[in-house]
């Protein structure tokens, strides 16, 4: 796991009120970063499988692997 890659498993790591977070929020952990380094860092993660994508159909969301709730009849 590359450096990138380890700041977005902290920060997921950190926050434990949710597990499931917005592209946009990523934009925040790499202020340094464009929109389209930050994405091709999250494909390479989802790649890897060390994160997964959650969709509600309109609403694309990222999380860790296996935390979390996964489907959307479990997440209510």
């Amino acid at each position: 796991m590359d450096a990138d890659q380890q700041k977005v498993v902290d920060f997921l790591q950190s926050k434990t009120s949710k597990t499931k977070f917005y592209f946009q929020d990523f934009l925040e952990v790499f202020p340094d970063k464009g929109p389209r380094d930050v994405k091709k860092i999250l494909t390479g993660m989802i790649n890897a499988q060390i994160l997964e994508f959650w969709s509600s159909g309109s609403t694309t969301m990222y999380g860790l692997k296996g935390r979390g709730k996964q489907t959307q009849a479990e997440e209510g």
